[in-house]
């Protein structure tokens, strides 16, 4: 079966990691056909627009797409850009893996966790303004309603199921935003009930981060809002070797999109430098989705066992030993024809 997928090159080293991660797919021997199509910095310069009406079209008429790292400016200019596409898309999951690799330095062996986040309310919603003409004070408002936490944690109780995992983990701060933070967690007792197979637990943030460093195996499957998904995901990518090795899916009803949650890098952009790991993994994620698991596992298995080598990859991966971003690629797709 062929897919059609929009292709998202992205800023910074997006294109160089979106190229290898487009090859080793190809090298899988699933049939896609690219759309490939402008967003970010790029996009502003020639289309005026860092999200082109061209991208939601393709988008939008293919449900997938796998996206390359996006400049977001920091404190001025446009708003993120993948918020927007987020909200754009109702994409109200966030599903991010956190999983150990052998040649990775870590603190920890054997960990596999699943963080889903909500990612359409709450914080991220956009509903921010300066109080006063001045500009000496800005308030931002985070609103959480009945269906969009209903729909994150019934999503995570069957995908924890699914999955064959045994525990989630509701995490919120119910004992001082008692609203907001009590819906959520009122709401995921009242969805709990209807997964008896499922242990089910809550913990406040700020105990769930310091039991994240203290002793991850304890964990299984995590679920939370947005703001609290954000950073509790990526304190899950520390544990496990950085962001170079966190692959995400923001998933709707309709529209699935695959990206690496680093950031776009300029530094080293177009010098063979990057990591690609992180992108060829979040294509992993969506050849489980469009349910081409035979490829999605000899990928896997190939990144795993070039990384465990530890010969053939990039330097944020072996300093005394390394190479370039294409050649990695190169390593995998070699390996690739042995699994």
């Amino acid at each position: 079966m062929s897919h059609t997928i929009t292709l998202i090159p992205g800023d910074g080293i997006g294109p160089e990691i979106t190229d290898v991660a487009k090859k080793i797919i190809e090298h899988s021997g699933v049939a896609i056909e690219w759309e490939v199509m402008p967003a970010g910095l790029g996009a502003l310069d020639q289309y005026h627009d860092p999200l082109p009406q061209e991208t939601i079209d393709s988008i939008a008429r293919n449900k997938v797409a796998l996206k390359g790292p996006l400049t977001t400016p920091v404190g001025k200019g446009f708003r993120s850009i993948n918020v927007a596409i987020r909200k754009e898309f109702d994409l109200y999951i966030n599903q991010r893996p956190a999983k150990t690799f052998k040649g990775v330095k870590s603190r920890y062996d054997n960990i596999d966790l699943l963080i889903f986040r909500e990612n359409t309310e709450e914080f991220y919603s956009g509903i921010e303004h300066y109080i006063d003409s001045s500009r000496s004070a800005a308030e931002t408002i985070g609103i959480i309603t009945r269906r969009g936490c209903e729909r994150i944690l019934k999503y995570a109780f069957e995908k924890t199921q699914e999955l064959g995992r045994k525990k989630l983990t509701v995490v919120h701060k119910a004992n001082i935003m008692k609203y907001t933070g009590g819906l959520f967690l009122d709401i995921s007792k009242e969805v709990a009930v209807n997964y008896p197979l499922i242990t089910y637990e809550d913990k406040i943030v700020d105990n769930m981060a310091m039991q994240l460093v203290m002793n991850p195996h304890q964990f299984d499957s995590i679920v939370t809002t947005n703001l609290f998904g954000d950073i509790l995901s990526d304190l899950a990518s520390g544990l496990v070797g950085g962001l170079g090795f966190a692959p995400g899916a923001n998933i709707g009803q309709d529209v699935l999109l695959f990206e690496a949650v680093h950031g776009s890098a300029p530094d080293i952009a177009g010098k063979n430098l990057a990591n690609p790991t992180a992108l060829i993994l979040a294509s992993v994620m969506m050849l489980q989705q469009l349910k081409e698991f035979d490829a999605a596992s000899r990928i896997e298995k190939a990144v795993a066992a070039v990384v465990e080598k530890g010969e053939l990859v990039t330097k944020d991966i072996n300093a005394d030993s390394h190479v370039g971003t294409k050649e990695m690629g190169d390593a995998i797709i070699k390996e690739l024809d042995h699994q």
